[in-house]
């Protein structure tokens, strides 16, 4: 008997504790902003080392420079930015799981299986469904296919997807070719070959979807020019700060610096969902929970077999005394 299959996704809504997510080092944007905001505070050390020694560095009216509300409007358009093409792409992998699903179901009931190698086809084909999106993944990664991918292909298509461009499309071919072979040999009617094609269709189009995140950056233009106005925001606070905090002008700027360099720094950490960043889109995790819905659906014994394996009862009844 198997064991219960863990449930992953539910770990994501368990309780956190507040003050160790609070202190948390891996998955935030700590260790890519401190380094600016220790510059900034340092910057800001000097300016005040200035105006303690007698020189006139003391300008209020820098604040007119970068106003707040232009700097907070262009961070707030970035970071949604950037979370549109994340929701996107978590919404695109929902679509293929869920399209997995069904296509798996519909090819397992509506194919007929007249001998046991249609049967071995089927359970082929489903796991070919499994490494579309295996494929999928290390496609939108730009890495090669990895031994989890090789375990659910042969060792010929294995072999045949590592010189291919576009590994995902292959599969989706295959399939598509299993279907209209189902067909041609009447394991299939015209009514679901259209169906499941469709539903191969869907599986291409979140491939596109996905291929337009990853090859749609922001625009560089509007990255430069936002990079630059937080670097002046930054560098202009120690000249309004520093005759009225004086030694704490650093901290103040370091702080502030932070804040700011940290919003943009998480815009840059989701805008491409796809990698392996804590903060990026659990794929290998997805991958998993599709093949194991696979793999429960091949348990099933659906009622379009016209071939029947010997009976253990009959074949011993039968064997001669």
């Amino acid at each position: 008997m198997r064991s219960p299959l863990p449930t992953p996704s539910l770990s994501l809504f368990k309780h956190r504790p507040w003050f160790r997510v609070l202190f948390r080092w891996r998955g935030s944007v700590v260790p890519a902003v401190l380094p600016r905001s220790l510059i900034c505070a340092g910057f800001g050390l000097f300016i005040t080392y200035l105006y303690q020694a007698g020189f006139s560095v003391s300008f209020s009216s820098l604040g007119n420079i970068v106003p707040s509300i232009v700097l907070g409007l262009l961070l707030v358009f970035r970071t949604n930015t950037a979370y549109e093409r994340f929701w996107e792409g978590r919404k695109l992998w929902g679509q293929l799981v869920n399209t997995n699903r069904n296509l798996a179901r519909q090819i397992w009931v509506a194919v007929q299986e007249n001998t046991a190698s249609d049967c071995d086809a089927k359970v082929h084909h489903l796991h070919l469904l499994v490494a579309f999106a295996r494929a999928m993944k290390h496609h939108l990664r730009c890495e090669p296919l990895d031994e989890k991918f090789a375990a659910v292909v042969s060792t010929e298509e294995f072999a045949k997807l590592q010189t291919m461009q576009h590994p995902p499309l292959e599969i989706a071919f295959w399939i598509a070719d299993y279907l209209q072979a189902s067909f041609n040999q009447g394991r299939l009617n015209a009514y679901q070959l259209t169906t499941l094609h469709h539903q191969v269709d869907t599986l291409v189009d979140v491939l596109g979807g996905c291929e337009r995140i990853l090859k749609t950056p922001i625009p560089l233009a509007y990255v430069i020019h936002l990079k630059q106005l937080l670097l002046l925001y930054c560098l202009a606070l120690p000249f309004q700060m520093v005759s009225v905090l004086e030694w704490w002008t650093a901290i103040a700027v370091g702080i502030i610096s932070f804040a700011v360099f940290g919003i943009e720094q998480i815009g840059i950490e989701i805008e491409n969902p796809f990698g392996h960043d804590p903060n990026d889109l659990p794929l290998d995790s997805i991958c998993d929970t599709m093949q194991r819905n696979i793999e429960d659906l091949i348990t099933l014994k659906p009622d379009n077999c016209r071939w029947h394996e010997p009976d253990a009862a009959t074949t011993t009844s039968s064997a001669p005394v």
